[in-house]
């Protein structure tokens, strides 16, 4: 997985790029993440999920921390020439243990 985070912090380096669905989840009164806290997550989080099937391009989940160290995720997927990130959320703990880094079982 440290491939990934090279290229997912070079592609970020140059420009994000947020898709419809991301600012959506981002926007809600719920959560209201900025685009700082998806930075910092990008920049001193860690890959918790490689994708590199994915249908979309090679993708990942990061996971990172906001404001009082609560978790973010974050999807994003290098591009060439920009960060495309996919969406960002607080992990629900009925999805997530309490490391936030393994999903608890269906």
């Amino acid at each position: 997985m440290s491939e990934i985070i090279g290229l997912v912090r070079a592609a970020a380096g140059i420009k994000l790029l947020f898709l419809p669905h991301a600012v959506r989840q981002m926007a809600r009164p719920d959560r209201m993440i900025t685009v700082e806290d998806v930075r910092n997550c990008i920049f001193d989080g860690e890959v918790i999920e490689d994708y590199p099937e994915d249908a979309r391009g090679r993708s990942c989940l990061l996971l990172g921390t906001r404001d009082a160290g609560r978790p973010l995720h974050v999807v994003c997927a290098p591009k060439a020439g920009y960060l495309s990130i996919i969406t960002a959320y607080q992990p629900d703990p009925k999805e997530w243990e309490t490391d936030w880094r393994t999903r608890r079982p269906l």
